[in-house]
């Protein structure tokens, strides 16, 4: 998948980072975290330039006012140490990429 055109705070949102927040940071955690959730997959490896760890998607959906999503959690080693990411693929991102990447909607029964 290539890298999409959208910025990073359109298609994801941030409920919590113990690390500082950079695009790269962030279009490495979108990366991983929408082929995630496109495969359904519950856990995938964060391989980057100064970031390694582990992104594991959490199968719970989050609403904070009109931003909603699929939630996924990050563990991660930086060169500023150890950190905790939680983040949240939003509907509009995830609308924007599933036109370029279809995927059949998922039933909930």
């Amino acid at each position: 998948m290539t890298q999409p055109a959208e910025p990073y705070w359109v298609l994801m949102s941030v409920l919590f980072s113990s690390q500082p927040m950079t695009e790269k940071l962030a279009m490495n955690l979108h990366r991983v975290a929408y082929e995630l959730y496109r495969t359904d997959g519950t856990e995938a490896a964060l391989d980057g330039e100064l970031v390694h760890g582990t992104v594991r998607n959490s199968h719970r959906e989050a609403l904070i006012g009109t931003i909603g999503g699929p939630v996924f959690e990050a563990s991660l080693e930086t060169e500023r140490g150890a950190g905790q990411v939680r983040f949240l693929l939003t509907r509009q991102g995830l609308s924007l990429l599933e036109g370029r990447d279809p995927k059949p909607p998922r039933l909930l029964n």
